[in-house]
């Protein structure tokens, strides 16, 4: 389903009709400056978005990503991998300004089709900056936990986490 040229399209409860192509192999050919430290299905297994998200995509996504995933149809922070609350209502991410084209449901569902193999280049450019600039929490944990301490600060480590950089350390 997900070979270069393949047409997806889209009907969840946020978008129907919608189409993409796909112009990359999956999780391949990235921008050099992109270097997620988890895929997409991982982050799902995890424990991500206090398991409400994307729920209603399971037919854009692959089933495989759900296999062991943990999802919800409420939010429950327990569910999270550092079980915090972790996320703001979509229309507070409206608000700031946090959404961008055709991906109504932020960065993550960019970085779900982006792994898929879909490129938008002037989008692709701004969540990848936007990525980048994320890095700045790890940055926080180091300079204000002992190293390994995965107590300290577990929603900026759970932030992380959701923007696939690297929680752990």
């Amino acid at each position: 389903m997900y070979r270069v040229g393949h047409v997806v399209t889209v009907c969840d409860q946020m978008q129907k009709g919608y189409q993409y192509t796909i112009s990359e192999s999956v999780g391949e050919n990235f921008a050099p400056t992109f270097n997620p430290f988890f895929s997409p299905e991982e982050m799902l297994k995890l424990g991500i978005f206090e398991g409400k998200y994307c729920n209603d995509c399971l037919p854009e996504l692959p089933a495989v990503w759900f296999e062991f995933s943990r999802i919800s149809t409420l939010p429950k922070p327990e569910l999270n991998y550092f079980q915090v609350k972790s996320r703001q209502s979509l229309s507070e991410w409206r608000k700031r300004g946090w959404i961008y084209g055709p991906d109504p449901r932020g960065w993550f569902q960019w970085y779900c089709r982006y792994w898929l193999g879909r490129r938008i280049h002037n989008l692709d450019d701004i969540q990848i900056g936007r990525w980048r600039s994320f890095h700045r929490h790890a940055g926080q944990i180091r300079a204000n936990c002992a190293e390994g301490d995965l107590r300290c600060r577990p929603r900026q480590r759970q932030a992380l986490l959701q923007w696939s950089h690297n929680p752990f350390i």
